[in-house]
């Protein structure tokens, strides 16, 4: 039988980006330790609901931590106190009886709270717009294995691509850089074949739109310990020597037209 957790919540509430916020205090009686945190949170809404309260607003999907939509600051940790694991993944039984939990959105100012843990984080979208894709209109795809790739390049592209841009690396951030996250999509589709006829063309434009929005990277490595897929700093550094070489390159190209 599942044992019982008695909480005490500190949920932070704000209708909105420009609208005061403050935290709700919330005794949660009863939660199940094989519960999941968006599941408590759930159960939480339900009591408010029937207590005429409005509910706790905030995001959530798949909760099988793929998508990256979840995602609060939890006592002050991006996705809570268990080390590579998204907040829908996280489980009570990592909190004690009585415990205080404080819970809050991601704190930066590029992602906007749209109402209590909720942010806006089409920041992340802009910069994949940038260049976040590979054009080829040549009709239809060819077969994957067609293009041959060797086994490391083929891993060290799917690593990054393990990225779910959930923004914890910037909420982690004490500069709200987003260096992890982009890098993460770059390295994912400048390690291909595929990827080779905009690899300089789409660094320049991600790095620069990203820039437009976040902070700069100091090498904290907070990032890193937040992101729930454990992306590698060594993306980050990657995406630098590749941003140097497209000046370069680009600016080359841009001579001979």
């Amino acid at each position: 039988m599942s044992k019982m957790l008695n909480l005490k919540l500190k949920i932070w509430r704000q209708n909105g980006p420009h609208a005061q916020g403050s935290f709700l205090e919330v005794d949660a009686h009863d939660i199940p330790e094989d519960a999941s945190f968006l599941e408590m949170l759930d159960v939480v809404n339900e009591r408010l609901i029937a207590d005429d309260v409005e509910p706790v607003t905030f995001g959530h999907d798949c909760r099988e931590g793929i998508c990256g939509t979840c995602g609060v600051m939890i006592n002050g940790q991006a996705h809570g106190p268990e080390k590579g694991t998204a907040t829908c993944q996280l489980h009570m039984r990592k909190f004690n009886d009585g415990d205080e939990i404080v819970i809050e959105p991601w704190q930066a100012t590029s992602f906007p709270i749209l109402k209590d843990l909720m942010v806006d984080r089409r920041a992340f979208d802009r910069i994949v717009e940038a260049g976040g894709y590979i054009s080829a209109p040549t009709g239809t795809a060819p077969d994957a294995n067609e293009i041959p790739i060797p086994k490391e390049v083929a891993d060290t592209s799917m690593d990054a691509a393990a990225c779910i841009g959930c923004g914890a690396c910037v909420a982690a951030c004490p500069n709200s850089a987003a260096q992890l996250f982009t890098s993460a999509k770059l390295h994912h589709l400048n390690t291909l074949p595929q990827g080779q006829p905009e690899r300089w063309k789409r660094t320049e434009a991600m790095v620069e739109t990203m820039e437009d929005f976040f902070g700069s990277c100091t090498n904290h490595g907070e990032c890193h310990e937040a992101c729930p897929k454990e992306i590698s700093l060594d993306f980050i550094a990657f995406m630098n020597k590749d941003y140097v070489k497209s000046k370069i390159k680009n600016r080359s190209l841009a001579s001979k037209r």
